[in-house]
C-alpha cells in the first residue's frame, strides 16, 4: 500500500504538475503512542511499567532504529520546504537489537520484570535501518535525540497511561 501511494503521488505530480513530497518514515516514537499498537517500544514500556514480563520475539537479535518524533517533524518540515519530489527516508540510522531495547527499557523504568521469549513471526524483518544519506545531503537533516534521551522523554507519558 505504501509503494502504491508513492507511485500514485509521483504519477499525479508528473501528469498534473502538482507540487508533492514523499517521506518514508521509519520507526518513530514519542508521547501519545498507544500501548497496545503492536510495536516493540510501547509494548515493552507498558509491560515494564505494569511489572509484566517483556515479550521478545525470536532471540531478540533482530535490529530496529528508533527516531524521536520531534526529530521526525523537523525532517518533514525541511522536506516540505525543499523542492525534492522523490522519496526521502527519515529515521534514525542507529541500530539496536530488540533484546538491547528491552534491557534499556527495564533500566529506564526501574522494572524488575523478566524478559521472556516467544516464537518469531514469519514476516518479522531481521533488520530495519533507514539510509538517511539523501536527507543529510539535500535537507541538512539528521536526528539529534539519542534513544536514551528519548526514552527519558516518553517515560512520563507511558507512566500516565499505565496508571
Amino acid at each position: 500500500a505504501k509503494r502504491f501511494a508513492e507511485s500514485m503521488t509521483m504519477a499525479y505530480h508528473r501528469y498534473h504538475g502538482v507540487e508533492t513530497r514523499i517521506v518514508r518514515i521509519f520507526n518513530t516514537y514519542g508521547p501519545r503512542m498507544r500501548l497496545e499498537d503492536g510495536r516493540a517500544l510501547p509494548a515493552f514500556m507498558g509491560q515494564g511499567l505494569r511489572g509484566e514480563d517483556l515479550t521478545v520475539f525470536g532471540d531478540g537479535t533482530q535490529t530496529r532504529s528508533f527516531c524521536y518524533v520531534d526529530d521526525l517533524v523537523g525532517g518533514i518540515y525541511r522536506l516540505l520546504c525543499s523542492e525534492e519530489t522523490y522519496p526521502v527516508n527519515l529515521g534514525n540510522p542507529d541500530e539496536i537489537t530488540l533484546l538491547e531495547l528491552a534491557h534499556r527499557i527495564l533500566g529506564v523504568t526501574g522494572s524488575k520484570s523478566r524478559i521472556v521469549y516467544r516464537p518469531l513471526p514469519e514476516d518479522d524483518p531481521k533488520v530495519r535501518r533507514p539510509d538517511i544519506g539523501k536527507a543529510k545531503r539535500l535537507l541538512g537533516w539528521e536526528p539529534r535525540v539519542c534513544l536514551d534521551e528519548g526514552l527519558q522523554r516518553v517515560l512520563p507519558y507511558f507512566r500516565s497511561k499505565v496508571a
